[in-house]
């Protein structure tokens, strides 16, 4: 579900997130103004309005945490992605030789990065990984390793330097892609907005028509939040994605 929502348009997305759930509310708070007395409501203004306040705080809290760190996750896929492309631009420059084992290195890079681009991107916004991609990098380290030992030791230990950075920022790719936000913070999430927005049902005002608009706001705020948490919770899916674009780059340049 979680990837159907990151997988849709802005728009849509928002219409699901948001915009329904804010109608829905609004809907709940007529339905219980018809079958519950508005003196019966009243009565419970003093005593939940300070439930409420502690309510609210700690569904505030939650809110931020998980969009801070759904934030910083972000950023260490797009950061993954860079040290990729910079892994693999060094390990280009490293093997721009004449000779067998550097052009072959090259030609192994070459066909990882193009695998990498064109094939596994698109699988990393279905949570899959290329097994394309694996076997070319197997193929790499083959071509590397060769060209590695025929290179002075401290040549030799750069390119396995940049080979094992390659390594780990791809698997580092592919475990952010298969989602952020684990299950148990999901279930927070979604129960404490349904609690947090439960609660406007206590109240009672004379006129509907403001606490109507109250609870629109309150429901607004709570489910943008959750707007922003499910665009950013799969990276490398939908509309707000990290992109390719710094391995493809790369892959342009030498390839001249």
């Amino acid at each position: 579900m979680l990837l159907f929502l990151c997988g849709l348009p802005m728009a849509l997305g928002a219409l699901f997130v948001v915009a329904v759930p804010v109608a829905l509310a609004m809907l709940g708070t007529v339905l219980v103004r018809r079958r519950v007395p508005l003196s019966a409501l009243v009565k419970n203004n003093e005593i939940a309005g300070f439930k409420f306040a502690t309510v609210g705080v700690i569904y505030a809290v939650i809110l931020a945490f998980a969009i801070v760190a759904v934030w910083d996750k972000f950023s260490e896929a797009e950061l993954f992605v860079l040290q990729e492309s910079g892994a693999s631009a060094t390990l280009y420059r490293v093997a721009l030789s004449d000779e067998a084992n550097g052009a072959a290195t090259r030609a192994a890079l070459d066909a990882y990065l193009t695998t990498v681009v064109e094939e596994e991107w698109p699988r990393m916004s279905n949570e899959k990984e290329s097994k394309e991609a694996a076997k070319a990098l197997d193929a790499l380290y083959v071509a590397a390793i060769r060209f590695a030992d025929s290179k002075p030791q401290a040549i030799g230990g750069e390119i396995m330097r940049e080979l094992a950075a390659i390594t780990q920022a791809r698997r580092g790719r592919l475990h952010l892609a298969e989602g952020i936000v684990p299950p148990a913070l999901w279930l927070m999430l979604v129960g404490g907005a349904l609690i947090t927005v439960g609660f406007t049902y206590f109240f009672g005002m004379d006129n509907l028509r403001p606490q109507l608009a109250m609870t629109a706001a309150l429901a607004a705020i709570v489910f943008m939040g959750l707007f922003v948490i499910v665009s950013y919770d799969h990276p490398f899916t939908g509309e707000v994605a990290v992109e390719s674009h710094p391995l493809a780059q790369v892959l342009k340049n030498f390839q001249r």
